[in-house]
């Protein structure tokens, strides 16, 4: 009885920029909803609403962050991390070597 009502959760897909372009442009062209698309080709609504918002981000029909600007972003958090880390490492290596000179 504790099942009754729960869905098993959707296991994690990804899909490739040539599917979401194609999706994209059925959404842009106006025949369906973006609901029927999404329900004919067994995707999430909220997906495939990301994708034409994006879209049309990077048509620059919308303010936000280009695809490109969203990779440059992420690789920079990530540079900044690694730096981070870095400086924390070398920070404890400093204490640790001023501590054996004394």
């Amino acid at each position: 009885m504790e099942s009754m009502g729960k869905k098993k959760p959707r296991p994690r897909r990804s899909f490739t920029p040539e599917f979401k372009a194609e999706i994209v442009d059925l959404c842009q062209r106006g025949g369906r909803s973006v609901g029927q698309i999404a329900k004919d080709f067994d995707l999430t609504e909220t997906a495939v609403r990301d994708w034409v918002r994006q879209a049309e981000v990077n048509a620059g029909e919308r303010d936000g962050l280009t695809s490109d600007e969203r990779e440059e972003l992420a690789r920079l958090r990530r540079e900044n991390r690694r730096l981070r880390e870095d400086v924390d490492i070398l920070k404890r290596a400093t204490a640790f070597f001023a501590k054996e000179t004394r």
